[in-house]
């Protein structure tokens, strides 16, 4: 009878139990090992990355905007009433006036009522002429009739007087007196009422005339008033300077207030600045500023600050104290860079790029023998233009890279070759 072998089985899968365990352990200590060594810094082309050391003293804060000249006194000439464009007589660029014609309208329906404002004035005119003829017509009749009852009223006392002297000799008798004094009391007061009559006809003459030569006035007022609009109609610059545009062609139709063109003058022009609205917290009226013409640069002063933020950016208006370099002209595109304030005794670097004021980010600072740049900590302060101030996390002396290095963000230790 045979006996099974068992201990043969059992001795074969212990060593491959002991084998498998040695071989995970011998994984796991190579993954580890390989985890826990540190991993090669990347070589950058130090030709290809800007350096910048770290310095104490004066830093001046500056903040940059790009923009245009303007002209700092626009004349916008609008149309005066509805018209027909006949004629342009000058094109942009041209050097007018202010009694140069820049445009002519015509207007048939001002004309028009021009006629018929002239032909009621004349009308009026001779009404108030037919109504002085008529009232001093009436006094001379008025005038006439007093003297003719004044006439009465002397005949009339002489015929009393001598009925009174009859009476008195006894040649008359008393009821002919007492007839002649009754002819003479209706005779009297007939000439007393007229004569206030007359009195009230001549005061009520200025009256009568005062209305008639207030329709004449108006009606004269009207007619210069359309006079004036039909003179408009020759459009004038009203302002001298340079013709910068004109707005309208030749047989358009316009409608009043309708922009026609544009007068300015070249020599005398402002800057208005396109300033990022993250820049603007300390930019204030009054700061100087520097504007680079390309031909130049002018010294001015902020004037105004528009209180809008239009696509991330505040227009700043820059008055120009300076003579203006050659070749500086209205719609010029300029470069401004306004003064915020100096900064005595500060620490400060060359602004990095992508850097923000008074925030905290990892610049690298390069080692002694430039061979290394390592990743450090770094509070930024205020800001310019060109510079940062630096509150912590580096010294006088030490270089640091300022250009973009994004690329390397995952690493804290570059190698520079």
């Amino acid at each position: 009878m045979d006996v099974a072998r068992t201990h043969g089985t059992r001795w074969r899968w212990l060593r491959r139990g002991l084998f498998l365990v040695g071989a995970a352990l011998l994984l796991g200590g190579t993954t580890y090992a390989f985890s826990i060594l540190k991993r090669a810094a990347p070589v950058v082309d130090a030709d290809s990355v800007w350096t910048a050391a770290v310095e104490r003293g004066e830093m001046l804060r500056q903040v940059r905007g790009n923009g245009t000249l303007v002209p700092a006194e626009v004349r916008w000439i609008p149309a005066p009433a509805e018209g027909r464009v006949e004629n342009i007589p000058y094109k942009p660029g041209e050097t007018v006036s202010a009694e140069t014609v820049l445009i002519e309208l015509s207007n048939p329906v001002l004309e028009r009522d021009l006629l018929n404002s002239e032909w009621e004035l004349d009308a009026a005119e001779a009404g108030r002429r037919n109504l002085e003829t008529e009232i001093e017509t009436q006094q001379l009749g008025l005038q006439e009739s007093i003297a003719v009852a004044e006439g009465e009223l002397r005949i009339a006392k002489l015929q009393a007087d001598r009925d009174r002297q009859l009476l008195e000799e006894g040649l008359s008798a008393q009821y002919v007196l007492d007839v002649s004094f009754a002819q003479l009391e209706a005779i009297e007061t007939r000439v007393k009422l007229m004569r206030q009559r007359l009195e009230q006809m001549e005061s009520s003459v200025e009256a009568q005339l005062a209305v008639q030569q207030a329709k004449v006035e108006q009606l004269r007022g009207l007619v210069s008033l359309r006079r004036r609009q039909l003179d408009d109609l020759q459009v004038k610059a009203g302002a001298s300077g340079v013709l910068q545009q004109v707005m309208v062609e030749v047989g358009q139709q316009v409608t009043p207030a309708t922009t026609l063109a544009r007068v300015a003058q070249p020599d005398q022009l402002k800057a208005e600045l396109q300033v990022s609205e993250t820049q603007m917290r300390d930019v204030q009226v009054g700061q100087s500023v520097d504007i680079d013409t390309r031909n130049g640069i002018v010294r001015g002063r902020v004037g105004r600050i528009d209180p809008a933020v239009v696509n991330g950016a505040v227009k700043v208006e820059a008055i120009l104290e300076g003579e203006l370099p050659k070749g500086a002209r209205p719609d010029l595109s300029v470069e401004g860079v306004i003064e915020i304030e100096r900064l005595n005794d500060v620490l400060h670097v060359a602004r990095p790029v992508g850097s923000r004021p008074e925030t905290r980010v990892g610049l690298f600072r390069l080692s002694k023998d430039g061979d290394f740049a390592a990743r450090t900590p770094v509070l930024l302060g205020r800001g310019s233009v060109n510079a940062m101030e630096i509150v912590e996390g580096l010294n006088e002396g030490d270089r640091v890279i300022i250009s973009d290095m994004s690329k390397w963000e995952a690493v804290d230790r570059v190698c520079l070759k």
